[in-house]
Parts: structure tokens; sequence; C-alpha cells
């Protein structure tokens, strides 16, 4: 079984290559609140990335920045 850490970084990567604003929102501050690292987000949105092309690189941009609000 996969833990909830681990399903709401395969969430936050179909969030940013389907550009769901919303989406994106919600699996980045709970991806928060389950103590994921800067890094594990950074390896997620990668895959994105690759998955959804060159318009994902600015939502994953977002993500990042909200990552970093959301831990302050």
């Amino acid at each position: 079984m996969l833990d909830a850490k681990t399903k709401e970084l395969i969430a936050i990567a179909i969030a940013v290559a389907n550009r769901c604003d919303g989406c994106i929102g919600f699996h980045t501050k709970t991806l928060v609140e389950l103590g994921t690292t800067e890094q594990e987000l950074a390896e997620a949105l990668g895959v994105a990335i690759y998955m959804g092309g060159g318009p994902s690189v600015m939502y994953a941009s977002n993500t990042m920045g909200a990552f970093k609000e959301f831990s302050q």
C-alpha cells in the first residue's frame, strides 16, 4: 500500500501536468501538512514537467512557490 505522502506526490504531479490551479493549491497544502521535503516535491514536479511538457514548467514553478508559502 502507498502511504499518504506518496499518494499526494502522485496527485500533485497529475495536477501540474493537467494545469489544475485549484488542485495544485489543495495538494500542495496537504503535502506541507504531511511533512514533505522540498526535494521530494521537486522530484514529483520533475515527473510532472516530463509528462506535461513545457506549459507544466510554469505550473511547477507556481507549485514550488505555494509550497514555500505554506511552509512558513
